[in-house]
């Protein structure tokens, strides 16, 4: 009968028995991973008390027992017991059926004897028995159902596992299918050596093609020259030229004749299991005719049914025909009593081995798989039994043992890249790799070695010796036991190596690691303990691997200085480039021991798709050099190409680079705003620190697109044009069109955003013009067309179109407001810079549709001047001979009351000058000079030399202010660009001007940055017309400009922006009575002489035409206005303080040092005069002219249009200079915001002016940063005044020391070095005694506030017992090992019925009745406001600073900390403090810091702790855990084992990381 499956091993097929008599049985045993096997399974299966899972190939430790000492399984043990008492019962019942029929003949004769049945009796018991049976059969039917229901969720459960499982199996069979597929089809780039008899043929052939060559040349000799005729065996020549070519001497067959590789599939298996079996065979070569073997062999398995597919090879069949199956060789070699070592080697029992049996196989379909397996076998080959091969000669063993997989071989897998790490270094040419595709291989190695070397038949003994070229057993780096090969052996007292030594007087020894390639000498004790302790034999099955150590070589490589050889910079950079990560590795082929290779490593991101080259790197940074050129394996990404503008159509561009006339760039000038944020988003990419070293580029490639740092730190897209050399790099700018060399340190690799833009720089040459000297430009003509077009925005026309590799012919066109675009071709022809193509003429008709017609001034503008005149150079400006309406050039603007400007009429003058400055530079050598301010220098301005300026001293990098003399604005340039200036050549064409009649809206004394960003923006290099006022020595200059607009009109600036709201207009105060007058014939108005005015040489954008309409010039009817004279006095003096200390308000800093302060008393006056001043003044005043000279007293509108009271300093113009006399303010404002009238001038000044006694400020003037630094500390705050002396004058400051918080003023501004002590200076008269005060009787009761009531500290919870295990919480953690915990009690802990957060709840519900907290003790309970806007319970630590008040708290029931102002905590109510804080700070027992820290990055607070261990502990904390509390010392923190839900201890994954070490 056949057994059921659950009593039936799945492994072998056989039953499980119990134990009987003397046989202990075939129980059934569980694993640690619940796979349940049977004993005799179990003990095949140990390998040195460890047994691995056939299943899921988990190991499971034996117990002391053994295999007998693991669990048996109860349920099948029940079965098995169940099933024999069944067997039994039947047999008995067998049995009992027997003797029934023997007896039966004589019951029959004793029927008759028998008494009558009791009827009703048997009536009764059929009842009962027919009711048992009801209830039986329901019992059944439910039984039933319940199983029916069961079975169909056990087919369905089943039915999916089973599905995953064949599909993944299956996938698993493709993958290994696959992985055979590629590596034999790598293969075949080497079969033409199979191919004997086919190269013997043509060796043959090449032999008496050489023969014949030679006859020939001789031939051909003698035929030139007769008389060698006789020098030569012509007979012999002639012979040979004759000789027949006989077709049968060679064998023509051999190409018709295969290589004799065949490759063999065979398949056999049924319904359940599948085998498949792949080979590639070397075989006899056979004809090229028959059909391929494998072709055959397919279709005859596609004939047979399913299941019983069989293919036969001629190569790996027996005998008797019958194919070979390498499973059942390979179960023929296996003994059933095999040693232990080799059963350590079988980790997974086959079913192959003995232990399966024929009953197994009978149980097949109970255990459905699919077996792929791999063969790459070859004959003719074997294991040498001496040492394993290294290098090359590891790729030619192609013989491996049958767990260790196909070998190392480089030739088998030729140009295929491998992944492999690199284990040791001596130089670039001598390395060793270990592939990462045999690491399984190498830890079963490694496991195997070190399971080895833990039994006693792996030490030596006094009798074994220690031979050279033997192999060894050693520890290496990590402590683990390797395989090594013995170099060298020194015997003890020897200086010389021997050949063998006794392991007893062995001395010192040298081995090289052949797993990793490294070498090691050891000195060891003559005594075998210490050998043991060192090396260790090896059992000859480990002498079957493979060595894991290939050794390689980059090829191609030389050392960079062939005389020094390889140098260890060489070494470090390799080792640097490389490190420990995997690289791919492609060979070249072979070099006796080495494999020549290179190693490349992988790109990171898809648009840096090149992998870095180790050969490349090595080459680029100069320690090594290429034997040949090596051509890169992948073509780096481009960028796209720069958009054509399109044809006809005018288009605006900006000149970005110029090489020469028909060599420049440009750039179009679109409206949208993408190359402008490309610009911006580079900078702010690659100026970012945390991403450099991820964008670093190691090793360029010319080609490739890269970011690159220019002068100025700007980044630009580039792309890597060349290499010179010395770690540098050509780039060009793909979006400036400039070409330069960098360093590699200058490169980073670039984004994928940054591709999608194209180039933005566009090549260009200027049409219709050719050089003059033939076929290059002069040296002028570039930099005359350089200083024209650079940087400058143009219009440009397109009227040819041109391939994308030639310059794009355009026209430059310059706008100009007034006049017909500017062709800078036709100025460089008129200069006769160039000459013209086509002869067109130097004046071209502008389009009148396009172009305004040009309005003409008098005079010749720049380009119109005879370059070649002599004009006599005058240094300084030449005012024209008129004041009015003069030709100007607007060169520099700060704002609409400083502004430069140039006169056209000194044109000729500026180049002069540059002639005779270019002239200077030439002849005069380099100099160094002490550069103060007010130096006049030549400075070097975008590589041309001006007059310069010299602002203030030079700062320590070397770096000064400098004002261009002749254009007006300021350039900070390097010393290097100075040099000193003739005092013949000092002076300045730039004349400064401030508009008049205008005045800054919005009454501010400044003028706002729009107001001069709009004048900067319309007016910079705008020609047009001032009138002078008045000239006096005075800058800048009161002048009225006149400008054009789009019509060519004239307009007032000052109007202009007074019409914007940008100015407004100033009242005159004072006009002369003049009758008006007819203008004269003679002289025409401005408007009239504009029309006949030349053109400017450069034009702002235009104004609007209506501006000239609105605001003409017309001179207006001018009457007399009488000026009304007024005298007031000052206020009255201030009340001074007394001598001695004094509490005082500060309410003003001025910037020469004054501190200006207002006593307690004056400031309850304050408030007074503010009210008694509203109360007089309700209105505005009609405004009239006033004589401000004799006012000094006076009513001030302030900026909030309230009046104060003010004192008159100074008249500016339009505005006035005054201060506030009751707070110390100074102001410029305009006059209308004064009146000349004293307010409340019975109340004397209320502020007073100090100075600080012996503090002399740094340089002898206060500097800004000082007065900020005052200005911070003091505004406002009521401060300690120490009166030291008194002036006569009141009105002058007094003499004090001021403290703050009883820190002394002057000492702070000495420490932060704003200021000295004047050590000169007198101590101060000692102060008068403190008077005697009377006493008075005051009665305080009432008057003062509730005082905060100081409470107790808060209540500790009540500690759990030592040993009691919580589930807890972590609520915060200061350190890895220093958490507040929280567990359930906490929360549920009530006082009068009420717990801890319904109370808080219920105080938040009432915020405003909280009381501010008045008094800070350290360590102090209060209410402290959260981020939520909710008040919580907090102590108080420490206070940070005092002005503002910072305090430092710890929210108790949380255990974090905060630092939080005073108005942001509260008096906390006494209820609060009667509940326990619920967060418990305690100390994590188990770990502690690591003693030596790894990581950079450390806690401030903590540096012992790493914020990498910080962040992995919080990330270990989450959610519920267990704690254990133990109480060492009853004064410090608890001490807590922590561990998570599953009873592990949390802090395991940082001792693993090596974030923490065990305490």
């Amino acid at each position: 009968m056949e057994q059921p499956n659950s009593i039936i091993c799945k492994f072998c097929g056989n039953a499980y028995t119990l134990p009987e008599n003397q046989s202990e049985g075939n129980l059934p045993r569980t694993l640690v991973c619940g796979h349940i096997f049977c004993t005799s399974c179990l003990e095949s299966m140990n390998c040195d008390n460890v047994v691995q899972c056939p299943e899921c190939e988990v190991d499971s430790v034996l117990p002391q027992d053994g295999v007998f000492g693991l669990q048996e399984d109860s349920r099948i043990i029940g079965i098995v017991y169940t099933t024999r008492i069944n067997k039994m019962k039947r047999l008995d019942k067998s049995n009992n059926r027997k003797k029934q029929a023997q007896s039966s003949d004589i019951s029959d004769n004793t029927v008759d004897a028998m008494q009558p049945v009791n009827l009703e009796k048997s009536t009764k018991a059929v009842d009962e028995a027919l009711a048992t049976a009801a209830e039986h059969l329901a019992m059944l039917e439910y039984l039933d159902q319940t199983l029916n229901a069961g079975l169909a969720e056990q087919v369905k459960t089943e039915q999916a596992r089973l599905e995953m499982e064949i599909s993944q199996a299956a996938d698993r069979a493709m993958r290994a299918t696959q992985k055979w597929r590629n590596m034999q089809l790598s293969k075949l780039s080497g079969l033409d050596v199979h191919f004997t008899s086919t190269h013997a043929e043509l060796c043959k052939v090449k032999a008496r093609m050489d023969v014949l060559g030679n006859a020939v040349q001789k031939a051909k000799n003698v035929q030139s020259m007769p008389l060698l005729k006789h020098c030569t065996d012509l007979d012999k020549i002639l012979e040979t030229l004759q000789a027949p070519i006989d077709k049968e001497s060679f064998n023509m067959k051999c190409i018709t004749m295969g290589c004799g590789v065949s490759v063999m599939f065979r398949s056999k298996g049924g319904n359940q299991s599948v085998d498949l079996f792949l080979k590639m065979d070397t075989g006899k070569p056979n004809s090229l005719s028959v059909v391929p073997r494998l072709q055959q062999l397919s279709s005859e398995v596609a004939q047979q049914p399913p299941g019983q597919a069989h293919v036969q090879s001629l190569a790996g069949s027996d005998g008797h025909g019958r194919a070979k199956s390498p499973l059942r060789s390979r179960n023929q070699r296996m003994s059933p009593s095999r040693s232990p070592a080799s059963r350590c080697r079988s980790l997974t029992p086959t079913r192959g081995s003995s232990c399966y049996n024929s009953k197994a196989s009978s149980q097949v379909d109970a255990t459905p798989d699919v077996i792929v397996k791999e063969f790459i076998e070859t004959q003719n080959q074997h294991v040498s039994a001496g040492a394993p091969p290294t290098g090359p000669e590891l790729a030619k063993d192609k013989r491996r043992s049958r767990r260790r997989g196909s070998s190392h071989l480089s030739g088998q897998t030729k140009n295929v890249a491998q992944k492999v790490v690199v284990t040791h270094v001596v130089n670039p040419t001598h390395f060793y790799v270990r592939y990462v595709a045999k690491k399984q291989e190498s830890d079963i190695l490694s496991k195997e070695i070190n399971t080895f070397c833990t039994l006693d038949a792996s030490c030596f003994s006094t009798a074994d010796n220690v031979q050279n070229g033997s192999i060894v057993l050693a520890k290496g780096k990590e402590g683990l036991w390797c395989r090594t090969r013995v170099l060298s052996v020194f015997q003890s007292g020897r200086d010389s190596s021997v050949e063998i030594c006794p392991v007893d007087q062995l001395g010192h020894i040298r081995i090289f690691f052949i797993d990793y390639g490294y070498t090691n000498s050891l000195t060891i004790e003559r005594d075998v303990s210490s050998v043991n302790n060192h090396l260790r034999k090896i059992n000859r099955e480990l002498v079957r691997f493979a060595p894991q150590a290939v050794r390689c070589s980059l090829k191609g490589l030389v050392p960079y200085d062939l005389s020094k050889g390889w140098s260890n910079q060489a070494q470090r950079a390799f080792c640097k480039v490389v490190g420990s990560a995997v690289v791919e590795m492609s060979s070249f082929g072979q070099d006796r021991d080495s494999l020549l290779v290179d190693l490349s490593k992988d790109p990171v991101g898809p648009s840096n798709d090149v992998p870095i080259s180790i050969r490349d790197y090595l080459v680029f940074t100069e320690v090594a050099r290429f034997y040949y050129p090596v051509k890169p394996s992948r073509r780096p990404l481009k960028y796209y190409s720069a958009v054509v503008p399109k044809i006809n159509v005018e288009h605006n561009v900006v000149v970005t680079h110029i090489n020469s006339p028909d060599d420049f760039y440009i750039q179009l000038q679109s409206d949208n705003m993408e190359s402008s944020l490309l610009k911006a988003r580079l900078q702010e990419c690659y100026n970012d620190k945390n991403a450099e070293e991820s964008l670093l580029l190691y090793c360029p490639v010319i080609g490739q697109a890269c970011v690159a740092r220019f002068d100025e730190n700007m980044w630009y897209r580039a792309e890597v044009i060349g290499n010179p050399g010395y770690r540098k790099v050509d780039v060009f700018c793909i979006d400036m069109g400039f070409m330069t060399t960098v360093l590699v340190s200058d490169l980073r690799k670039i984004k994928d955003e940054f591709f999608y833009l194209p180039a933005l720089a566009i090549q260009c040459c200027l049409s219709d013009v050719l050089p003059l000297a033939g076929e290059t430009w002069s040296d002028a003509c570039v930099k005359r067309f350089n200083s024209l077009t650079h940087g400058k925005l143009f219009t440009i026309a397109i009227t040819v179109k041109s391939s994308k590799k030639t310059p794009l012919p355009v026209k430059l066109l310059e706008s100009s407001p007034t006049d017909s675009p500017t062709n800078i071709a036709e100025v460089l022809i008129q200069e006769q810079l160039v000459c013209s193509k086509t002869g067109f003429k130097t004046n071209m008709v502008a389009d009148d549709a396009i172009w305004d017609s040009p309005l003409e001034l008098n005079g010749l503008g720049p380009l119109e001047l005879n370059a070649h005149a002599e004009v006599e150079f005058q240094p300084r400006l030449n005012l024209p001979g008129s004041l009015k309406d003069a030709k100007v050039r607007v060169s520099h603007i700060n704002s609409p009351s400083s502004f430069y400007v140039q006169f056209v009429n000194n044109d000729s003058q500026l180049k002069r000058l540059n002639e005779l400055l270019k002239k200077e530079r030439e002849l005069a050598k380099l100099q160094d000079v002490v550069w103060k301010s007010n130096m006049f220098c030549a400075a070097r301005v975008n590589q041309i030399w001006e007059r310069g300026l010299i602002c203030s001293d030079v700062s320590s990098d070397d770096i000064a202010e400098v004002m261009r003399c002749d254009h007006g604005n300021k350039v900070k340039l390097h010393v290097s660009n100075l040099q000193p200036l003739p005092a013949s050549l000092e002076g300045s064409f730039a004349l400064e001007c401030s508009l008049t009649d205008i005045k800054p809206a919005g009454g501010q004394p400044t003028w706002t940055a729009t107001a001069c960003d709009f004048m900067h923006r319309n007016l910079s290099g705008a020609s047009g017309l001032i009138t002078i006022q008045e000239l006096t020595d005075e800058r800048p200059v009161a002048v009225t400009l006149m400008c054009t607009n789009k019509t060519g009109e004239f307009v007032n600036v000052s109007d202009y922006l007074a019409y914007e709201g940008l100015a407004l207009r100033e009242r005159k105060s004072v006009e002369l009575s003049v009758p008006p007058e007819k203008p004269n014939e003679t002289e025409a108005h401005p408007c009239d002489t504009n029309k006949q005015a030349e053109t400017p040489t450069q034009a702002a954008p235009p104004l609007p035409a209506y501006i000239s309409k609105l605001y003409h010039p017309r001179p207006a009817p001018r009457t007399i206005r009488a000026v009304e004279k007024v005298q007031t006095d000052l206020y009255k003096t201030p009340e001074l303080p007394q001598l001695g200390h004094n509490h005082m308000t500060i309410s003003a800093v001025r910037e020469d040092g004054l501190i200006y302060a207002r006593t307690d008393t004056a400031e309850c006056h304050l408030e007074n005069l503010r009210k008694k001043i509203h109360q007089r003044m309700k209105t505005l005043p009609n405004q009239k002219l006033y004589t401000w000279k004799t006012v000094k007293g006076c009513a001030v509108i302030g900026p909030d249009m309230l009046w104060y009271r003010g004192q008159l300093l100074e008249v500016l113009g339009g505005h006035v200079k005054v201060q506030y006399v009751d707070y110390g303010l100074m102001e410029n404002i305009p006059v209308v915001h004064v009146y000349p009238r004293l307010l409340c001038e019975d109340i004397p000044q209320l502020c007073v002016a100090c100075q600080l006694h012996a503090t002399n400020p740094i340089g002898g003037i206060w500097h800004q940063d000082a007065i900020e630094l005052l200005t911070e500390m003091l505004l406002d705050r009521r401060v300690d005044v120490n009166v030291l002396m008194l002036p006569t004058d009141p009105r002058q400051p007094l003499t004090v020391e001021i403290f703050l918080d009883g820190l002394s003023l002057s000492t702070i501004l000495c420490n932060h070095k704003h200021a000295l002590f004047d050590q000169n200076t007198p101590p101060a008269p000692p102060l008068p005694p403190v008077p005697i005060l009377d006493i008075w009787d005051i009665d305080t009761e009432g008057l003062l506030g509730p005082r905060e009531v100081m409470l107790g500290p808060f209540t500790e919870p009540d500690l759990p017992k030592e040993g009691e295990h919580l589930n807890v919480r972590v609520k915060h953690l200061q350190t890895p090992n220093e958490v507040f915990l929280f567990w359930e009690d906490m929360a549920h802990e009530t006082v009068d019925g009420e717990t801890l957060q319904e109370c808080i709840t219920r105080i938040n519900a009432d915020v405003l009745g909280l009381l501010p907290l008045t008094s800070f003790p350290l360590g102090g309970p209060c209410l402290a406001e959260y981020s939520d806007g909710i008040y919580y319970r907090a102590k108080m630590l420490e206070i940070i600073s005092a002005e503002p008040v910072q305090i430092l708290i710890q929210h108790v029931d949380f255990g974090s900390n905060d630092t939080l102002p005073s108005n942001m905590l509260r008096q906390m109510p006494a209820e609060l403090l009667r509940f326990p804080f619920q967060a418990l700070k305690v100390h994590l027992a188990g770990f502690k810091a690591p003693s030596i820290q790894t990581e950079d990055q450390v806690l401030p607070y903590c540096p012992e702790w790493s914020i990498k261990a910080t962040q992995a502990m919080i990330d270990l904390l989450h959610g519920d855990l267990i704690a254990e509390f133990k109480y060492d010392d009853a004064s410090a923190e608890p001490s807590v084992l922590l561990y998570n839900q599953e009873g592990h201890a949390v802090f395991l994954p940082l001792l693993a990381s090596g974030l923490a070490q065990l305490d």
